[in-house]
This record gives structure tokens, C-alpha cells and sequence, in this order.
């Protein structure tokens, strides 16, 4: 929708230092300040997906910081940003939320250094999350190259699991599994950023996988290979989705991609829903050349993101994704 929004807008001025804006709806906005640092910036913030004020909280605040690693930054400084309905929630559910805030960005090793906040009709978190980078090492989703290979960080059905808990049907087991994945920061990317063979990366969010791999297709003018059993998905989400579950969000993901994506004609409803499962604070999707996967597999292995995979290549052609 921001897309939309902007299209009409004028662009004024292009500040040569204004080195990733909105031209490629990247993850986040980057300005060089001097020849060996960039300032990567982004914000998000969204309602309850979980009942618990601290595990919404983190899960927020985790999926704010993952635009500043999927640019390759690391993080500096955070501000939080606040809507709380006034008379209607308990203050202590709204300190719960800013302390699992908190706690990501102290595991991250940045402050909370202010912020701002509302009376509003619905509770809602997040971060303005700011990064550091060096101009040589950030990574656009709009710079792959033919023949790269393409690595998903972690594994998909956190929406589908998101459906299951509002239904009351998501087991402990899962609900545990869920918040674990959620609240993983994405800090495999400031290692990777240092990869030169590693040639564009994102993370995949609401969009699903198909959508944000669309992006990296769209920008980079190349068409996507992967096979469906290849991508990671979590095992309770697995069950979730092949009994149904799904978002309304994952219909609107298909229709935005349809146009550009094979499907096997014999694929199950229920895999399609998957690979367009919206995704809260999701895996770094990574583009690479061949030789450097194996160490972009060990650099995720080596940060506990066990269910890193290689899920496909990119070839010349038409800006297209083709699914086996």
C-alpha cells in the first residue's frame, strides 16, 4: 500500500548521499554520512499478534531491528513508539510490552533512548531502529546476479501459527516454537554483510516468501527457481497448515504475485497458502554466488539459525518465480 501512496509523490531534490530511498521498496532507507559510514534507518510497529504483553513486546521490537540487519548495518539505537487506549488497558500490560522491548534491544546491545506515544483506540508497538554500516558492504534486495543461489534463515508458518493461537487450537508446544522464531534477531546479517559474494538480501515478512523473493526478482531483472521442498517449515506450522490454517493475508500475498508465479498444477491449496504466509520478524532471505554458500550456511549455523536452507538459484530471464 506504501507503494501505491507514493507513486503520485513528487521526488524533489536526490541527495547523492540518500544511497537506498524508496526507488526499490527496500527494507529500509540509507544515508552516507562520510566515506565509511552509512546510517541505516527504518521503523515498524503493529497490534498484539500474542496475548502476552512481554512476548508481544520482544516480538515487535525483534522485527523492527530485522530491517537494519537484512541492510547489513548493525544496530545502534532504537526509539519506541507507543499506542495504548487509555482507561481501557491496564498500565501494567503496557510496561510488560516496553519491558519485552527491552529485552530485544538489550540483547541486540542497543538503547531504548526515547520514543513517543499515543491514546489510541488499539494497543500498538514498535521501533525506530537505527544502523551503522560501511557504504561498500550494504546489501539492496535489488543486486543479485544470475547464478546466485538463493539461502532462506529461518523457517516459514509463523502466520499460520498466528491464525491457529486467535482460534485457541496452537499448543504450548507451538506457541513456544512460534515466540522462539519470532523473537530471533537476524544478527547473521551484519556477518554477511561483510561477504562480497554475498550480492543482495531481505528479510521476509508480511509479504510472504514469494512476495519478498518477487522484490529481489523485480529489482534485479531475474527470474527464481525454487523447490518447495526445500524451503524450512516449523514443524508445528506444518501440521497447521496441511489441517487448513491460514491468514486472510496469504490470499492477498498470492493475488499480488500470482502473475509472476509457477505452480506445479498438481500442488496442494494448503503449500501455496504457505509460501505466501505473512511472516512477523522472518528470516533473512539471502542471494549469493555458489562457491560462498557453504560459508553463508555456517555463518547462520554458527549464529543458531538451524533451519537455514538453500532453497533455489536465480537464472537469466523474465522477472518470474517458477516453483516444484
Amino acid at each position: 500500500m506504501l507503494g501505491e501512496l507514493l507513486a503520485q509523490s513528487p521526488l524533489g531534490k536526490v541527495d547523492p548521499n540518500l544511497l537506498v530511498g524508496t526507488e526499490s521498496s527496500d527494507d529500509a532507507a540509507v544515508y552516507r554520512i562520510n566515506d565509511e559510514q552509512a546510517i541505516v534507518a527504518t521503523t515498524d510497529f503493529f497490534m498484539p499478534i500474542v496475548d502476552d504483553p512481554y512476548d508481544f513486546g520482544r516480538i515487535a521490537a525483534t522485527n523492527a531491528i530485522s530491517d537494519v540487519y537484512a541492510m547489513g548495518a548493525k544496530p545502534f539505537l532504537a526509539l519506541a513508539l507507543v499506542g495504548m487506549p487509555l482507561g481501557k488497558l491496564p498500565v501494567e500490560a503496557m510496561q510488560r510490552v516496553l519491558a519485552g522491548g527491552h529485552a530485544v534491544c538489550e540483547a541486540a546491545g542497543i538503547p531504548i533512548a526515547g520514543g513517543h506515544s499515543i491514546d489510541n483506540p488499539e494497543p500498538i508497538y514498535g521501533l525506530v531502529a537505527l544502523g551503522l554500516v560501511h557504504p561498500d558492504r550494504i546489501k539492496r534486495n535489488d543486486s543479485a546476479r544470475a547464478g546466485d543461489v538463493l539461502i532462506l534463515g529461518k523457517a516459514l508458518g509463523i502466520g499460520i501459527m498466528g491464525a491457529a493461537l486467535k482460534k485457541g487450537e496452537l499448543r504450548d508446544k507451538g506457541y513456544q516454537q512460534m515466540i522462539e522464531t519470532a523473537t530471533q534477531l537476524n544478527t547473521a546479517g551484519i556477518a554477511l554483510a561483510a561477504m562480497p559474494d554475498v550480492h543482495a538480501m531481505t528479510d521476509v515478512t508480511g509479504f510472504g516468501l514469494l512476495g519478498h523473493l518477487l522484490g529481489i526478482c523485480r529489482g534485479s531483472r531475474l527470474r527464481a527457481e525454487i523447490a518447495f521442498d526445500a524451503v524450512p517449515v516449523l514443524s508445528a506450522a506444518l501440521h497447521l497448515a496441511q489441517e487448513g490454517y491460514a491468514t486472510g493475508a496469504s490470499d492477498r500475498n498470492w493475488d499480488g504475485v500470482a502473475s509472476h508465479v509457477t505452480l506445479p498444477p498438481d500442488m496442494l491449496e494448503w503449500k501455496k497458502k504457505l509460501l505466501c504466509d505473512p511472516q512477523t520478524s522472518g528470516g533473512l532471505l539471502v542471494a549469493c554466488s555458489r562457491e560462498s554458500a557453504p560459508r553463508v550456511l555456517e555463518i547462520f549455523k554458527q549464529q543458531g539459525f538451524k533451519h537455514a536452507r538453500e532453497i533455489g538459484s536465480l537464472t537469466a530471464g523474465p522477472v518470474s518465480i517458477l516453483v516444484s
